[in-house]
Protein backbone atom coordinates (compact mmCIF):
# COMPACT_ATOMS: atom_id res chain seq x y z
CA UNK A 1 0.00 0.00 0.00
CA UNK A 2 1.39 3.39 -1.01
CA UNK A 3 1.32 5.98 1.73
CA UNK A 4 -0.99 8.96 1.30
CA UNK A 5 1.85 11.16 2.53
CA UNK A 6 5.46 10.36 3.34
CA UNK A 7 6.22 10.25 6.17
CA UNK A 8 2.83 9.26 7.54
CA UNK A 9 2.62 10.48 11.12
CA UNK A 10 0.62 8.73 13.84
CA UNK A 11 0.36 9.66 17.50
CA UNK A 12 -0.96 7.25 20.12
CA UNK A 13 -1.71 9.11 23.32
CA UNK A 14 -3.09 8.27 26.73
CA UNK A 15 -2.03 8.16 30.36
CA UNK A 16 0.22 5.83 32.28
CA UNK A 17 -1.15 2.33 32.72
CA UNK A 18 -3.31 2.22 29.57
CA UNK A 19 -0.86 0.25 27.46
CA UNK A 20 0.04 3.15 25.20
CA UNK A 21 3.66 2.07 24.64
CA UNK A 22 2.65 -1.55 24.02
CA UNK A 23 0.19 -0.37 21.36
CA UNK A 24 2.82 1.73 19.61
CA UNK A 25 5.34 -1.13 19.58
CA UNK A 26 2.80 -3.57 18.18
CA UNK A 27 1.77 -1.07 15.51
CA UNK A 28 5.40 -0.54 14.58
CA UNK A 29 6.04 -4.29 14.41
CA UNK A 30 3.07 -4.67 12.06
CA UNK A 31 4.48 -2.11 9.64
CA UNK A 32 8.24 -2.61 9.79
CA UNK A 33 8.36 -5.37 7.17
CA UNK A 34 7.01 -2.95 4.51
CA UNK A 35 8.20 0.49 5.62
CA UNK A 36 10.81 2.39 7.55
CA UNK A 37 9.26 2.92 10.99
CA UNK A 38 10.53 5.30 13.66
CA UNK A 39 8.98 5.43 17.14
CA UNK A 40 9.57 8.08 19.79
CA UNK A 41 7.91 8.35 23.18
CA UNK A 42 7.37 11.05 25.76
CA UNK A 43 6.31 10.43 29.36
CA UNK A 44 4.83 12.80 31.91
CA UNK A 45 4.93 11.07 35.29
CA UNK A 46 3.43 8.06 33.55
CA UNK A 47 3.78 5.85 36.62
CA UNK A 48 1.24 8.10 38.34
CA UNK A 49 -1.24 8.31 35.48
CA UNK A 50 0.47 11.20 33.69
CA UNK A 51 0.37 11.69 29.93
CA UNK A 52 2.13 9.23 27.62
CA UNK A 53 2.55 9.98 23.92
CA UNK A 54 4.05 7.80 21.21
CA UNK A 55 5.12 9.26 17.86
CA UNK A 56 5.13 6.74 15.00
CA UNK A 57 6.56 7.86 11.65
CA UNK A 58 6.08 5.58 8.66
CA UNK A 59 7.99 6.07 5.41
CA UNK A 60 8.63 4.29 2.14
CA UNK A 61 11.87 6.21 1.65
CA UNK A 62 13.93 6.62 4.81
CA UNK A 63 14.16 6.81 8.58
CA UNK A 64 12.87 10.09 10.01
CA UNK A 65 13.35 11.93 13.27
CA UNK A 66 11.24 10.29 16.00
CA UNK A 67 9.58 13.59 16.88
CA UNK A 68 6.58 14.59 14.76
CA UNK A 69 6.62 18.35 14.09
CA UNK A 70 3.90 20.53 15.55
CA UNK A 71 0.74 20.43 13.46
CA UNK A 72 1.87 17.48 11.33
CA UNK A 73 -0.01 14.46 12.75
CA UNK A 74 -2.10 12.61 10.20
CA UNK A 75 -3.78 10.36 12.79
CA UNK A 76 -4.19 10.75 16.54
CA UNK A 77 -5.37 7.65 18.40
CA UNK A 78 -6.30 8.64 21.94
CA UNK A 79 -6.85 6.15 24.74
CA UNK A 80 -8.06 9.00 26.97
CA UNK A 81 -10.40 11.80 25.78
CA UNK A 82 -8.81 14.84 27.43
CA UNK A 83 -5.44 13.74 26.06
CA UNK A 84 -6.98 13.71 22.58
CA UNK A 85 -7.74 17.42 22.88
CA UNK A 86 -4.34 18.28 24.33
CA UNK A 87 -2.42 16.44 21.62
CA UNK A 88 -4.69 17.68 18.82
CA UNK A 89 -4.02 21.25 19.92
CA UNK A 90 -0.28 20.76 19.54
CA UNK A 91 0.10 18.26 16.71
CA UNK A 92 -3.15 18.26 14.78
CA UNK A 93 -4.50 20.27 11.88
CA UNK A 94 -7.77 20.60 9.99
CA UNK A 95 -7.09 17.35 8.10
CA UNK A 96 -6.05 15.20 11.08
CA UNK A 97 -8.07 12.05 11.74
CA UNK A 98 -8.81 11.50 15.43
CA UNK A 99 -9.88 8.16 16.90
CA UNK A 100 -10.80 8.66 20.54
CA UNK A 101 -11.68 6.28 23.36
CA UNK A 102 -14.30 8.05 25.45
CA UNK A 103 -13.56 6.67 28.93
CA UNK A 104 -11.96 9.42 31.07
CA UNK A 105 -9.08 8.76 33.44
CA UNK A 106 -9.15 11.35 36.21
CA UNK A 107 -5.91 12.77 37.52
CA UNK A 108 -5.25 13.30 41.22
CA UNK A 109 -5.88 17.03 40.73
CA UNK A 110 -9.34 16.32 39.32
CA UNK A 111 -10.16 13.84 42.07
CA UNK A 112 -9.09 16.36 44.74
CA UNK A 113 -11.17 19.09 43.10
CA UNK A 114 -8.21 21.32 42.22
CA UNK A 115 -9.07 21.33 38.53
CA UNK A 116 -12.21 20.51 36.56
CA UNK A 117 -12.34 17.78 33.95
CA UNK A 118 -14.23 18.93 30.83
CA UNK A 119 -17.49 17.20 29.96
CA UNK A 120 -17.42 14.58 27.23
CA UNK A 121 -19.70 16.78 25.12
CA UNK A 122 -17.17 19.61 25.40
CA UNK A 123 -14.38 17.26 24.40
CA UNK A 124 -16.29 15.98 21.37
CA UNK A 125 -17.09 19.52 20.28
CA UNK A 126 -13.47 20.64 20.58
CA UNK A 127 -12.21 17.67 18.57
CA UNK A 128 -14.84 18.09 15.85
CA UNK A 129 -14.01 21.80 15.57
CA UNK A 130 -10.28 21.30 15.06
CA UNK A 131 -9.86 17.87 13.41
CA UNK A 132 -10.61 16.80 9.86
CA UNK A 133 -12.50 13.67 10.90
CA UNK A 134 -13.27 12.18 14.29
CA UNK A 135 -14.51 8.85 15.61
CA UNK A 136 -15.54 8.37 19.22
CA UNK A 137 -15.40 4.82 20.54
CA UNK A 138 -16.35 3.23 23.86
CA UNK A 139 -13.23 1.10 23.71
CA UNK A 140 -12.82 0.65 27.46
CA UNK A 141 -16.44 -0.44 27.88
CA UNK A 142 -15.96 -2.96 25.09
CA UNK A 143 -12.71 -4.18 26.67
CA UNK A 144 -14.46 -4.68 30.01
CA UNK A 145 -17.05 -6.83 28.25
CA UNK A 146 -14.19 -8.91 26.85
CA UNK A 147 -12.94 -9.40 30.41
CA UNK A 148 -10.01 -6.98 30.70
CA UNK A 149 -10.14 -3.15 30.49
CA UNK A 150 -6.50 -3.08 29.36
CA UNK A 151 -7.60 -4.59 26.05
CA UNK A 152 -8.75 -1.11 25.04
CA UNK A 153 -5.32 -0.55 23.49
CA UNK A 154 -5.78 -3.59 21.23
CA UNK A 155 -9.25 -2.35 20.31
CA UNK A 156 -7.69 0.95 19.27
CA UNK A 157 -5.16 -0.86 17.06
CA UNK A 158 -8.08 -2.63 15.43
CA UNK A 159 -9.76 0.74 14.94
CA UNK A 160 -6.65 2.06 13.18
CA UNK A 161 -6.77 -1.02 10.96
CA UNK A 162 -10.38 -0.24 10.12
CA UNK A 163 -9.46 3.23 8.85
CA UNK A 164 -7.88 1.54 5.84
CA UNK A 165 -5.00 4.02 5.51
CA UNK A 166 -2.25 1.54 6.40
CA UNK A 167 -1.77 -2.21 5.79
CA UNK A 168 -2.70 -3.39 9.28
CA UNK A 169 -4.22 -6.76 8.45
CA UNK A 170 -5.43 -9.16 11.11
CA UNK A 171 -2.95 -11.82 9.94
CA UNK A 172 -0.04 -9.47 10.64
CA UNK A 173 -1.51 -8.58 14.04
CA UNK A 174 -1.73 -12.27 14.96
CA UNK A 175 1.88 -12.80 13.91
CA UNK A 176 3.08 -9.90 16.06
CA UNK A 177 0.96 -10.93 19.06
CA UNK A 178 2.33 -14.48 18.93
CA UNK A 179 5.82 -13.01 19.36
CA UNK A 180 4.81 -10.90 22.37
CA UNK A 181 2.27 -12.82 24.41
CA UNK A 182 1.67 -16.33 25.66
CA UNK A 183 -0.55 -18.50 23.41
CA UNK A 184 -3.47 -18.34 25.85
CA UNK A 185 -3.60 -14.54 25.42
CA UNK A 186 -3.66 -14.54 21.63
CA UNK A 187 -7.35 -15.34 21.11
CA UNK A 188 -8.52 -12.58 23.44
CA UNK A 189 -6.23 -9.98 21.89
CA UNK A 190 -7.39 -10.95 18.40
CA UNK A 191 -11.02 -10.58 19.50
CA UNK A 192 -10.20 -7.07 20.75
CA UNK A 193 -8.52 -6.20 17.44
CA UNK A 194 -11.50 -7.48 15.44
CA UNK A 195 -13.91 -5.57 17.65
CA UNK A 196 -12.00 -2.31 17.18
CA UNK A 197 -12.01 -2.72 13.41
CA UNK A 198 -15.73 -3.43 13.47
CA UNK A 199 -16.42 -0.42 15.71
CA UNK A 200 -14.59 2.03 13.44
CA UNK A 201 -16.26 0.70 10.30
CA UNK A 202 -19.66 1.03 11.95
CA UNK A 203 -18.80 4.57 13.04
CA UNK A 204 -17.82 5.50 9.47
CA UNK A 205 -21.09 4.13 8.09
CA UNK A 206 -23.15 6.04 10.64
Amino acid sequence: MKLVEDPYNIIITGVGGQGNVTASRILGDMLVSKYFVTIGETFGASQRGGPVMSHIRVSEESVWSPQIPQGKAHVIAALEPAEAVRVLAGYGNDETCVVCNMRPVYSAEVILGDIKYPSLDEIKKAIKNFAGTASFLDATDAAVELGNPLLSNMIMIGALSGLGVLPLEKEKFVQVILNRFSPDMVTLNVKAFELGSEMIRKDKVE
